[in-house]
């Protein structure tokens, strides 16, 4: 599909939309909310981690109250079980056979709230519908309808009754990303407007599940020259044989670098992906997927660090006419 200059503006207009639309509830994040949208017309999974307090879980609903879509939120709790996710197959005498009830994964835009405090077990009930985009329950397949995201949020500082998300788990998100403290304007502009109660409730939807699923469609068209194939190959490979990292960059974590860039070059209304577009989101995809070695953290090395190294060695190609 070749994109035309329609296509972009569209394109543009509503990503702009929904993205300023959740900055009435959650203030200064612009950046951060650019990141979950993009992930969203990118067809990937977000995990929220930061302190209590900072909007992890607004940034959520507000998303899923932009768009005219159905919005499940599941509280993680240790006694969670994998088929209050999932759904269950119940008996129906009045038909005298078992009748599926669809679990709460089976919405557009599904909030994972505290999802370390489940265990293994139920988290990993996600995995299938994060990756495949549906789910398998008493040996019968059913597809989740699109437009699909999970949300998910941790609290990455509690660790009484957590459980860590495991490596494979945690692959399965395109981003992570935090919220971080609001700047003193913006938090004094947040008192001014939330002082008197939240505002959520006078939000609204601005476009509907089918204008993300013709978003992701155009992203999807956006072109990615081989060069800049490469290129994410060379930054993945470099996160892999560096002397500081245990566990690099995997195949999957390549194809969302991939996704996401694209994804931001049609929020700036280009139908070709560049560097810069690739550089903008290694942070957000690849600080959850990489596994410093402990003798590295011992020496204060961090992911992030790791990262920046990565983006300032690995060549990057030329000019836009070379790509």
């Amino acid at each position: 599909m070749s994109l035309s200059p329609d296509d972009l503006t569209w394109f543009g207009d509503r990503f702009a939309t929904v993205t300023s639309n959740i900055e009435r509830i959650i203030q200064g994040k612009r950046s951060t909310i650019e990141l979950v949208v993009s992930s969203l017309v990118a067809e990937g999974h977000v995990l929220i981690e930061d302190v209590p307090g900072v909007g992890k879980t607004l940034l959520a609903k507000a998303l899923a109250r932009s768009i005219d879509c159905t919005f499940q939120r599941i509280q993680f709790t240790p006694d969670l079980l994998p088929s209050d996710v999932t759904g269950v197959s119940v008996w129906d005498r009045e038909r005298g056979s078992f009748t599926f009830r669809p679990g709460p994964v089976f919405a557009n835009v599904v909030l994972g709230d505290e999802i370390n405090r489940a265990s293994p077990k139920t988290q990993a009930a996600l995995l299938e519908a994060m990756e495949e985009q549906q789910v398998t329950v008493d040996a019968e397949t059913r597809v989740l309808d699109r437009p699909f995201i999970v949300i998910a949020t941790q609290n990455p500082i509690e660790h009484e009754g957590t459980y860590p998300l495991p490596e494979a788990q945690l692959d399965r998100f395109m981003m992570r990303v935090t919220m971080g403290y609001p700047e003193r304007s913006k938090e004094l502009e947040m008192l001014e407007t939330h002082g008197a109660g939240s505002t959520f409730d006078d939000l609204k939807a601005v476009i509907h599940a089918e204008d993300v699923v013709r978003m992701a469609s155009i992203a999807q068209s956006v072109h990615v020259a081989d060069v800049l194939r490469g290129y994410l190959i060379d930054v993945a490979e470099a996160t892999r044989v560096h002397p500081d990292i245990l566990l690099g960059a995997s195949p999957r974590a390549t194809l969302f670098l991939q996704r996401a860039a694209r994804s931001m070059a049609a929020a700036d209304g280009r139908d070709y992906a560049s560097p810069d577009d690739v550089k903008a989101i290694l942070e957000p995809v690849l600080n959850h997927r990489l596994i410093v070695r402990p003798e590295a953290q011992m020496r204060g090395v961090t992911a992030v660090e790791v990262i920046d190294q990565v983006a300032s060695s690995v060549r990057v190609p030329g000019t836009r006419s070379s790509l």
